[in-house]
């Protein structure tokens, strides 16, 4: 929802991620990211990618992403295999 958006826009976008299905990010993922903030190459500024990714480890779940190439040496992440 960053940024500014026509109604139109917020409405499809609220039909295809409902913001009552929204992870919150938790003091154990800011943990993680900050474990992965150490060992990651040019961590500071990749911050929202590494939170990303902390988040997807945590859950153990196969992150979807169309920029693998930002994903790609994060320890402990599994990427989604199309």
């Amino acid at each position: 929802m960053r940024g500014p958006r026509l109604p139109q826009e917020l409405g499809l976008q609220e039909v295809l991620f409902a913001s009552e299905a929204a992870l919150p990010f938790e003091a154990a993922d800011a943990r993680i990211s900050a474990e992965l903030y150490r060992v990651v190459p040019r961590a500071r500024s990749r911050e929202i990618v590494i939170a990303i990714a902390a988040c997807a480890i945590r859950r153990d779940a196969e992150l979807w992403t169309l920029n693998r190439a930002d994903f790609v040496d994060i320890p402990q992440l599994r990427l989604f295999k199309r």
